[in-house]
């Protein structure tokens, strides 16, 4: 991780950088493989000496190009540089869950990623099912779809003479496709 700190009406000392790069390597448990982090120091002379320093932190990630952002002001150098390190530890979290759930994440929750998996983004048959079509009743396809717990099913309509599929809707009641052929 490349890491670059500048200051503005601010010189950084010396211990705050080391405390600075201490917080910013612990980010790296959370999402590996950071190209980069910004950190941008300023002192303002403000009215409130609660909000005196103003400490923004950009992070480049390589897992799908996220870039996270957190911008925090303190009394005390150190105290906004540890709220800050608690905004982007929350924002990697949040994203490193939307992934796993997705079930994208399981190599990135595991701390491997490899950029390869990534970029193959063509989709590709992984699965091909053959069964016979019975011919059968709406009723009785319905009935079939709810033995079977399956949220769809393909039947040959016995009354039209036709191929229908009838599936499960979100408000529970079903919805049936009528195909047309040319």
């Amino acid at each position: 991780m490349e890491l670059q700190m500048t200051g503005t009406n601010i010189e950084i000392a010396p211990d705050a950088q080391r405390y600075i790069e201490r917080k910013l390597n612990k980010i790296n448990k959370h999402l590996p493989d950071i190209i980069d982090t910004k950190v941008e120091v300023s002192e303002e002379q403000t009215k409130s000496p609660q909000e005196r320093y103003l400490v923004r932190v950009t992070v480049n990630s390589g897992v799908g190009k996220a870039v996270f952002h957190g911008e925090e002001r303190g009394e005390d150098l150190f105290k906004a540089v540890d709220r800050v390190v608690a905004i982007l530890t929350r924002q990697m979290e949040r994203r490193k869950g939307k992934l796993y759930d997705k079930g994208r994440g399981n190599p990135l929750a595991r701390g491997k990623f490899n950029q390869a998996e990534v970029a193959k983004t063509e989709k590709e048959v992984v699965k091909r099912k053959r069964f016979f079509v019975e011919p059968m009743t709406l009723e009785e396809a319905i009935e079939r779809m709810e033995q079977l717990g399956h949220n769809f099913f393909l039947y040959f309509d016995a009354d039209a003479d036709e191929v229908r599929l009838l599936y499960r809707r979100n408000d529970g009641n079903y919805g049936l496709i009528e195909p047309e052929f040319r």
